[in-house]
């Protein structure tokens, strides 16, 4: 079996296999023999049924299995051996010979290969990138505390409604004369939270309120006749409901208000974990370096954007093999069109094209991505996901825990690596580059971003 390659340019080259008989005879002849001994033919007894009849049943079959896979093996095994850095897969080439199984003991077959661009990509301190430091001010560490302070607050009873208070009420269905409607709906005990009509007007009515005082309001109104917040609220059926367009009284008999936590030692814990902070002052200067710890993400993102820009405007042009690359989009994709294909095509390059400079920059600054560097990036999602429930000082034990289910799954760990790769690749663009480091408000940064 011989293999070769002829290179068309810098980007398309045919790979051709020639296959003998020799090559592929004796496999052929011991699958053969293999159908021969397990075959069920009537009149026949089990391993008695004439290699001949065999050859003429199976044969062929057996023969572009054969065919086949040694094709597909010595292909690969080809590009494997010679680094080959390929753009799609290997596609038949269209001045191929019909392949004829009956007549033919000697084939060759020719596949189309679109080799990946040569580029250089050379980062050192010339190139100088843009880097926003978010700035932390009081206010926002102020939203933070009170974040926090609401998010480990506790119920409590109290005698006049505020403004996000739950109350407990009675309702009684009012006739046209604001009379108790007899045979009308009642309800003993039933919850109302004002702050989330959706009419003002009824909202309105129940500012202030205190336990013992009666409100004459509109359910239907205050729901904007929603059906299931009227059945909920009146405990009735949802058919019924939108027919409900009734006044009510509410007697009020219960409130139930918020008491935000505490600026003391326990509050300090539940968010920072025991004893990372004494008094008020040190709680403060930690959830100001949380708070920018946050935001070291916003400017990575911000950064990747500009070094992206920077280094391909640095790299210029990259010739891609566009013909093949549209020959296997539109063979490789299902009911593509050439016409839909020119438009996926034009979509895909510019990140295509980064793709190729991201690969060449892990191969020329050496980077990999170990274990260690896998569990590291699924411990920082797990601990990113915690943080959006407000959990910010998970234990490690549990963090761990959680990052190992995590990578249970082949896909989980696909992405996982993909990000410890980006982040690498970030760092290094970090390292080599010079950063022009500018402070910058958070109102301004995102600025940046509705301008472009």
């Amino acid at each position: 079996m011989n293999v070769s390659q002829q290179n068309i340019d810098e980007i398309n080259a045919v790979v051709s296999i020639e296959i003998a008989k020799a090559d592929y005879q004796d496999n052929v002849e011991k699958t053969l023999r293999s159908y021969r001994q397990k075959a069920n033919i009537p009149g026949f007894r089990k391993g008695m049924v004439p290699m001949g009849m065999i050859k003429k049943m199976f044969g062929k079959s057996i023969l572009a299995e054969e065919i086949n896979k040694q094709v597909s093996e010595k292909l690969f095994g080809y590009i494997r051996e010679n680094n080959l850095n390929i753009l799609g897969e290997p596609l038949p080439d269209e001045s191929q010979e019909k392949i004829d199984f009956d007549t033919q003991e000697d084939f060759n077959f020719k596949f189309d290969i679109a080799l990946a661009p040569k580029i250089d990509v050379n980062i050192t301190k010339d190139d100088k990138i843009d880097y926003y430091q978010l700035q932390v001010n009081d206010d926002m560490v102020q939203k933070q505390i009170d974040a926090f302070a609401s998010r480990f607050g506790t119920q409590i009873k109290v005698d006049e409604a505020g403004e996000k208070d739950m109350l407990k009420a009675k309702l009684t269905e009012l006739d046209e004369n604001g009379q108790a409607k007899e045979g009308g709906v009642s309800v003993e005990s039933t919850i109302l939270s004002p702050a989330y009509f959706k009419n003002d007007e009824q909202k309105a009515k129940f500012a202030g309120v205190k336990v013992g005082d009666k409100v004459v309001f509109n359910p239907f109104a205050s729901s904007d006749g929603n059906d299931a917040e009227l059945s909920s609220m009146l405990r009735i059926e949802k058919e019924k409901a939108s027919e409900m367009k009734s006044d009510f009284e509410a007697e009020i008999f219960e409130i139930t208000g918020f008491k935000p936590a505490e600026m003391n030692q326990e509050f300090f814990d539940n968010v920072l974990g025991a004893d990372k902070a004494k008094n008020e002052d040190e709680f403060r200067v930690q959830v100001k370096e949380m708070i920018a710890g946050q935001m070291v993400g916003e400017s990575d993102y911000k950064f990747g954007i500009d070094a992206r820009k920077a280094i391909e405007e640095k790299v210029g042009d990259i010739v891609l093999p566009e013909a093949f690359l549209k020959r296997w989009l539109l063979t490789t994709g299902e009911n593509k069109t050439p016409e839909s294909v020119d438009a996926d095509f034009a979509a895909m390059v510019p990140d295509l094209k980064w793709h190729l400079i991201k690969e060449e920059i892990v191969r020329k600054f050496g980077i990999k991505v170990e274990e260690a560097d896998i569990m590291d990036m699924a411990k920082k999602a797990t601990k990113a996901q915690f943080a959006q429930y407000g959990m910010m000082n998970v234990p490690e034990e549990m963090l761990e825990n959680y990052a190992k289910e995590m990578l249970k799954t082949k896909e989980s760990v696909r992405g996982i690596i993909d990000r410890a790769t980006e982040e690498k690749i970030l760092n290094t663009i970090k390292e080599n580059a010079t950063l022009n480091t500018k402070e910058i408000s958070p109102e301004d940064f995102y600025k940046l971003f509705e301008t472009k």
